[in-house]
């Protein structure tokens, strides 16, 4: 018993914890305190700094207003006669009109498209399949059944994905967009609506609007926010539409601006739909024509729909173009080269011509029709004026004669060659009135260009290659020969473009050269071969007119302003004659070319070739011109005339072209110069101050 009780008290007991193991359990409670203490520091921090320190810039930025800008059109800037004629004017027609906001939801524009429908209606014959289905979808439970059949039900799509699925299946369905009437008006406004800008204003019906649409529409504003009762513009043509060939086009807001501008455009803060000019004035005076757009700040106060609205800047119309064009002339000369195509015979293709001031380039008429000779139709064509390229004839044999002179292989005092035929290796090239040579005789530089020798002429191309013509011979002529005759042609504005201001004029046609074509070298010295423009033609008598400056021509004189009364204003700029090169004659030389031009008119040879203009009056000096040429491989003549009047201190130009005319039509050209100088006099400047000068010619 003794060593059991001895072994029973002497037994150890379990082992205890570690003194130190209790204190573990509050030191990471001291640690985890500790980082909440910190983050109450922060919060408390931030809350410092949301309230105290910044809560005011928070408060008054929650409190703000959000300013935004509207933009509208304004009126376009009108086109003017020389004599204050209203050429092209701006017909107002009331509009419907919406702007949209910044943060306009498409289901806004649903509503309002809807409401607006009812009461406005609008063509739905652009309408296409993706608007119809655009405004069927944007109904939320049209969407949802659309999305359901097209199986776009799936929560791995995106809200974009299940829309286009659904959109498609709708426009590949067989049965079609299910639209009434109706709503396919709505759909139609409901397009125009959603294509717009935001902040700009664009018409939802800009014509035939009738009284009843505006009074619906005006009762019922507070209701379609952005919609208004407006006023939009289209072109006016009060002296006829034939001067829009000149003038051009303006776009309108249904085809928007021109798709090969439109980046340009935008870049210049122009709207997708805004009118713009598109061709020729119209679009070469763009800026100035379209004016400054009105601006209108609008207002939304935060928390709130309401909006205020101010205008800012009332917009400023565009500024107006002053032409040197006289409407009533205009429509004259354009209804005598219709009845002269109309009355020609031949296969006709059109009659062109110009009338210009030869000392500031200013075009006072310009006028031209495009025949067609197989059905007889006639257009109007005024530009045939400067991009129809035509074989001219003898026109240009003072530029030839000039060229001549100054290259000193003639001179004033020594200019006299024998008009004979030209034979070359057999082929004989001939003047109209000596074919067989037995009308020879010595001809001076001036007498030439009275009875139009080509001979004369060939003669002087072949002194200029410095070639020894010998009958029967070959023609080994350097074919540099073209380049003299050309740079001399070009002087006078002959086969390079003239400057003018109307966009698109050709430089004409320039016939091959090089030995190969040598022949067409004498072809080319008596303007049977290179073809030009009418108004390269009445350029180039209007550099010989005032003495050797070739002049811009321009239809634009000024650009005017407009007075608070609509009526025009002060000028803001004008027309300046351009000068863009000078002709290195002297005064001798010159009068060699003008006493030329009016024996052609005037003087005693039995064949010069404008004596059937010889009275007119005042007096009229020029030089006519008969090509040889070929319509549909049928012979025609083409005839011309370049002249102006009167013969002394001359203050008018007259060019015209009638190609493809029939042989017995050869005198049609001055019939034509007669009745234009007739009505020159009688509408645009009085001939009674000015003494005929057909018994005192004075250069």
């Amino acid at each position: 018993m003794k060593n059991f009780y001895n072994r029973k008290v002497n037994r150890k007991r379990p082992t205890s914890k570690k003194p130190n193991s209790k204190s573990r359990i509050p030191f990471r409670l001291n640690i985890l305190f500790f980082i909440v203490a910190i983050l109450f520091a922060a919060l408390i921090g931030q809350l410092v700094y949301l309230q105290i320190i910044y809560g005011s810039k928070f408060k008054a930025e929650v409190n703000s207003s959000d300013n935004t800008v509207e933009t509208t059109n304004v009126q376009r800037g009108m086109i003017y006669d020389s004599t204050g004629r209203v050429l092209v004017g701006n017909k107002a027609h009331q509009a419907i009109t919406y702007t949209k906001g910044s943060n306009v939801l498409s289901s806004d524009l649903y509503k309002i498209a809807n409401k607006l429908g009812t009461y406005v209606s609008v063509s739905t014959e652009k309408l296409t399949p993706r608007q119809e289905a655009d405004y069927y979808l944007t109904d939320e439970s049209r969407l949802k059944a659309v999305e359901k059949k097209a199986g776009a039900t799936s929560s791995n799509m995106s809200v974009s994905d299940r829309y286009d699925k659904a959109e498609k299946y709708l426009m590949d369905s067989k049965a079609g967009i299910p639209l009434t009437h109706a709503q396919k008006n709505a759909a139609a406004i409901f397009a125009k609506m959603s294509g717009s800008y935001a902040l700009s204003t664009t018409n939802i019906k800009d014509s035939d609007v009738t009284q009843k649409e505006v009074a619906e529409v005006g009762e019922n504003l507070s209701e379609m926010p952005g919609v208004k009762v407006g006023t939009s513009y289209t072109r006016d043509y009060p002296y006829g539409k034939s001067i829009k060939s000149i003038i051009g086009t303006v776009s309108s807001e249904k085809t928007g601006l021109p798709s090969d501008k439109v980046n340009t455009l935008l870049a210049s803060g122009y709207s997708r739909d805004d009118s713009v000019g598109q061709s020729y004035l119209e679009e070469q005076y763009q800026s100035v024509l379209a004016g400054t757009k009105k601006q209108t700040l609008v207002t939304t106060e935060a928390n709130s729909s309401l909006q205020k609205e101010v205008t800012q800047y009332g917009g400023k119309k565009g500024d107006n173009l002053e032409l040197s064009i006289n409407a009533k002339f205009q429509n004259k000369l354009q209804s005598l080269v219709r009845s002269a195509a109309e009355s020609a015979g031949g296969v006709n293709t059109g009659v062109y011509a110009v009338v210009m001031n030869p000392y500031t380039g200013a075009v006072i008429g310009i006028a031209g029709v495009d025949q067609n000779p197989s059905t007889g139709k006639i257009t109007d064509n005024a530009l045939g004026t400067i991009n129809n390229s035509i074989v001219m004839g003898s026109v240009v044999k003072g530029a030839m004669v000039s060229g001549a002179l100054m290259e000193n292989v003639i001179s004033p005092t020594n200019s006299t060659l024998t008009d004979k035929p030209i034979d070359i290796g057999g082929t004989k090239k001939a003047s109209w009135f000596n074919k067989t040579g037995s009308a020879n005789m010595a001809v001076t530089a001036s007498e030439a260009l009275e009875v139009s020798s080509n001979s004369y002429m060939m003669q002087l191309a072949m002194k200029e290659a410095k070639f020894n013509y010998t009958p029967g011979g070959a023609l080994t002529m350097n074919p540099n020969v073209f380049d003299t005759e050309r740079k001399y042609f070009n002087m006078f504005g002959l086969g390079v473009q003239t400057g003018i201001d109307i966009p698109g004029e050709s430089t004409g046609i320039e016939g091959a050269s090089g030995a190969a074509n040598i022949g067409h070298a004498l072809d080319e010295s008596f303007g049977n071969y290179d073809a030009y423009t009418v108004m390269q033609v009445a350029q180039y008598m209007s550099t010989v007119v005032n003495g050797g400056y070739r002049i811009a021509p321009h239809v634009l004189s000024s650009i005017r302003s407009t007075q608070s009364n609509g009526q025009l204003g002060s000028t803001v700029s004008t027309v300046s004659p351009r000068v863009l090169n000078t002709i290195p004659w002297t005064s001798a030389e010159r009068k060699v070319v003008t006493d030329g031009f009016y024996d052609v008119v005037h003087g005693t040879n039995t064949y010069k070739t404008g004596g059937s203009m010889s009275s007119i009056s005042p007096s009229v000096s020029g030089k006519t011109g008969t090509a040889e040429t070929f319509y549909k491989g049928n012979s025609t003549t083409t005839l011309s005339l370049a002249s102006y009047a009167p013969s002394t201190k001359p203050q008018v130009v007259v060019a015209l072209a009638m190609p493809n005319m029939s042989d017995e039509d050869d005198s049609n050209n001055m019939a034509l110069a007669k009745q234009i100088y007739s009505a020159y006099w009688d509408m645009v400047q009085s001939s009674s101050n000015l003494k005929s000068q057909a018994s005192s010619y004075d250069d």
